[in-house]
This record gives structure tokens, C-alpha cells and sequence, in this order.
């Protein structure tokens, strides 16, 4: 963030001073939420919610370094030197400093939002934005009504175009967002069954997407996958809610944009010819699967929109580096390869990683999968599908974890996947794993976030030599 004046800041979020600090030309830049991780001179700003509440923190951030803090009640006592800012929500305060922050830049926002592939797409945006702009992206997956206003704080005057990601687990979460960021070009990756728990349905979803340009630019332009049905026949709504151009990218004949000769060394990369209204061009995507398409698709539509050459988009795309856990690739000694893309998951990822390890090139093929949250009603159809669609592949084992991963496991077992484990628990599927993984073995790591599979993949690695 850059400085910013106290009577600045006040004057954003309809603030007020308490205690004895009057200095109002004090110079603030930055303002975080995690007070184990406060910076000397920052101001704490303390969030609340049904099981936590920050301003239990205050104290230990200030004397931590903080300059001051928001803070929603009255104090029972105010350190001397250190800044208190009354405000009605510190919720509000976020969000209502990161519009204020962000009106002070002239740059375009491109906002991606989708079922899957979100986090993918956005670092493949900006990969290929970077080769000509100075490019703000969202980190990792901060994506929601925390993250997003956190990082328009990181802006600064170097930056030419922001990249943000925005995910959505409940209807009207995504007015709120596209409040936040306003923007310019927006990307929808596809509708899919994620969080389909509170939206009941696919077409809810496609509806709750789409409030992303209720609050866009006017002349917003909008980049949507046209192989998933729904996008695709969503062309007047989206034009309705006041867009410019209407692009769809994919793999069907007439799309704007399309990805044709799709070849792959199951080993580190995908290339493919895309096809845009400029012309065509060989990409070499350093990915796996089919599904990689899209987020080179959507990012060579942004490039162009931007004025990029195709020989600067291919070298973007080639510079494209995955975020930790999204379908990194770790190879190990003796031929072993773990496929670690346990970040999230959801039912149409999970049958895109298994095409991936399906894919690959390896003598011997695990499937290590976990539980898959916020499917509702739906949870034991969709996991089942999962299962059934695993005994339509050449992966050699499963090993599922979770009460829910165990409608996996039966339905893999009725469509005769050889080997099947199932467990409670990650520790008890530890052993079994020590004994399966081998010489020549690819294992694929994946499962909801909330199991937290980061710890599967540390013991595989730990049980496996590098290469």
C-alpha cells in the first residue's frame, strides 16, 4: 500500500479518533488482519465473526509494532502513541478503504470467476500480462470478501492492470465482490458444482456468477468458456447487464477463440494451436490435461484485448508457473512422480486431475482421494460419480480418505478399478500408502481444502527420494 494520511484513512471509512493521538498528517502504509504477522507501523485491523474476534488481539498487535488499529467499541484504556479508529464494522472499514484506495488508480481490473480453474486462469492471465505490464495479482486463492479488498491495498504506482480472482460460496457474495473491484474485463471459467450446497442448482450458480457484471465497468468486456453449455447460452443476459464484446473461447467450431492439435508429454506439458481473431499460433502450456485450454484460451483473449502480440501471449504461456498445490508436478527418484493438487476440490476437478494421472506416463497409477465439501443433498451422487468415472480410466488404485470419499471407493469398486483402499482417516492411510508406492508409481494427491492433503503429500515425499 502507499502512505496514506491518517485524515485520509479517517475520511475513507467515516472513521473516528479515540484515546490521545490528534496527529492526523501520520503516515500509514499498510494495513493487515493477522496480528501473529503484524509489520513495525502497521495499522491492525480486527475482524469478528460467529467463532472469533479480533479485537481480543488488539493489544498483543500494538505491542507488537503496530502503529494503531480500527476498533468497533470503546477501549477500556488506550496506549500512549498508538492510533484508535472508531468505526461502525471493521468489515466495512476493509471494504470501504480498498474502494476508496483503488479509485486513486487508473488502471484496468480483470476479474476472474468460474467453478474451477479460477486460481489457474488468473495466474495464467497475469503470466501472460506480465510479458508487457507491470501486473498486481490476486496471491494464491484470496479471493473472497477478505482477500480481494487486501490485495487492492497492495497497489501501487508501478502497477498498469490488476489481476483478481474472485470466489463466491453463497448467493449474494458476488454483488458484494464486484462492488469491491469493478471491472473492466471479466473472464468466467465454466458452472460447475462447487458450493452447489447453498445454491441449490447449476442454473442459481450461473445466476449468482454473474452478478460479477452487475457492478463492472460500463462496456465491460466479457470472456466466457463457450463448451460449457450454460455460458454458452447466457449470451443475452450478459449483454443485458450493460457488457461490451461477448467472447467465447473453447474448443467447439465458431468460438471467438479456439484450441486446436491438442498434444501432450504426460510428463511436464501440453502444446496446442490457438486460434484467434488475429491469427494463430503453437503454445506450449507447461500443464497437464485438457482442461489447460481454457485458462491459455481466456489469457490469449485478455492479451489481445490489451493490444499483446501472439508472440508475446506464447511466451507468457510458457512462463506460466501453477500456485502450490494446483496440479504441481514433483517428480522423485527411481521414476516415482507425485501429481500434488490438493488445494480443492470439487466433482468436475476431480475427474480432470484423474485424466491427468490417467494420462500420464508411469508403470503404476494411485489415486489418493479425500472428501469433496459443500455438495449438499447431492454429496453421495456426485462423490459415487467420481468412482464410477475411475473404473473408465487405467489408474491401477484408488485409496480414498474421508466419510464422504467412501462412495468413491464403492462405486470404484462395482466398475472394477483393480485395487481400492478405503479410510477414515489420513493416518490410517499412511501405511497402506508406504507399501504401494514403488519404483515407477505416479500418485495423485487431491481432495477438498478442509482435508487439509498438504500432509499426504509432505509423507510421500518424505517416504521417496528427489530426483
Amino acid at each position: 500500500m502507499e502512505a496514506l494520511t491518517l485524515r485520509e484513512i479517517l475520511e475513507a471509512v467515516n472513521g473516528r479518533l479515540l484515546g490521545e493521538f490528534s496527529d492526523l498528517d501520520a503516515v500509514i502504509s499498510k494495513v493487515e488482519t493477522d496480528s501473529r504477522t503484524i509489520s513495525e507501523g502497521a495499522l491492525f485491523l480486527p475482524l469478528t465473526g460467529e467463532r472469533f474476534d479480533g479485537h481480543s488481539y488488539i493489544n498483543a498487535a500494538l505491542e507488537q509494532g503496530a502503529a494503531g488499529c480500527f476498533t468497533q467499541r470503546e477501549r477500556e484504556s488506550y496506549l500512549p502513541g498508538k492510533i484508535y479508529i472508531k468505526v461502525d464494522s471493521t468489515y466495512r472499514a476493509l471494504r470501504d478503504l480498498a474502494v476508496w484506495y483503488k479509485s486513486r488508480f487508473d488502471i484496468p481490473v480483470v476479474a476472474v470467476t468460474g467453478s474451477v480453474g479460477k486460481t489457474t486462469t488468473k495466474d495464467m492471465i497475469a503470466a501472460v500480462l506480465s510479458e508487457k505490464f507491470n501486473v498486481l495479482k490476486t496471491e494464491g486463492n484470496k479471493n473472497n470478501d477478505i482477500g480481494l479488498p487486501l490485495t487492492l491495498l497492495r497497489l501501487s504506482r508501478e502497477h498498469e492492470i490488476a489481476v483478481v480472482e474472485l470466489g463466491i460460496n453463497h448467493p449474494g457474495e458476488m454483488d458484494y465482490l464486484s462492488a469491491i473491484a469493478q471491472p473492466d474485463l471479466v473472464c468466467v471459467t465454466n458452472i460447475g458444482d462447487s458450493h452447489i450446497e447453498a445454491f441449490g442448482c447449476r442454473e442459481n450458480t450461473l445466476e449468482a456468477k454473474l452478478e460479477v457484471f452487475d457492478h463492472a465497468r460500463v462496456g465491460c468486456t466479457a470472456i466466457l468458456s463457450g463448451d460449457d453449455e450454460l455460458l454458452f447460452g447466457a449470451r443475452e443476459d450478459v449483454e443485458r447487464r450493460g457488457t461490451g464484446a461477448v467472447l467465447y473461447v473453447g474448443e467447439a467450431q465458431g468460438l471467438d477463440y479456439r484450441a486446436v492439435d491438442l498434444e501432450s508429454d504426460w510428463r511436464s506439458q501440453m502444446s496446442c494451436q490457438v486460434i484467434t481473431p488475429r491469427g494463430s499460433c503453437r503454445m506450449d502450456i507447461p500443464g497437464l490435461g485438457e482442461h489447460m485450454i481454457y485458462p491459455t484460451l481466456m489469457a490469449a483473449a485478455v492479451g489481445e484485448h490489451f493490444g499483446m502480440t501472439l508472440e508475446e501471449i506464447a511466451a507468457g504461456v510458457r512462463n506460466f508457473a501453477p500456485t502450490k498445490m494446483r496440479m504441481n508436478i514433483l517428480p522423485r527418484a527411481e521414476g516415482i512422480t507425485i501429481l500434488d493438487d490438493g488445494y480443492n476440490a470439487n466433482p468436475q476437478s476431480m475427474r480432470a486431475a484423474i485424466e491427468v494421472l490417467d494420462g500420464y506416463t508411469g508403470e503404476y497409477k494411485v489415486a489418493v482421494l479425500g472428501d469433496m465439501f459443500e455438495l449438499g443433498p447431492l454429496a453421495g451422487v456426485l462423490h459415487a460419480g467420481v468412482g464410477e468415472f475411475l473404473g473408465h480410466s487405467h489408474v491401477d488404485c484408488l485409496v480414498a480418505i474421508g466419510e464422504l470419499a467412501k462412495s468413491i471407493y464403492d462405486a470404484a469398486v462395482n466398475s472394477d478399478v483393480p485395487q481400492c483402499y478405503c479410510f477414515a482417516t489420513k493416518e490410517e492411510a499412511l501405511p497402506t500408502l508406504k507399501e504401494l508406492v514403488k519404483p515407477g508409481t505416479t500418485v495423485l494427491v487431491k481432495a477438498s481444502r478442509g482435508m487439509a492433503f498438504e500432509s499426504v503429500t509432505d509423507y510421500l515425499k518424505s517416504i521417496t527420494k528427489e530426483e
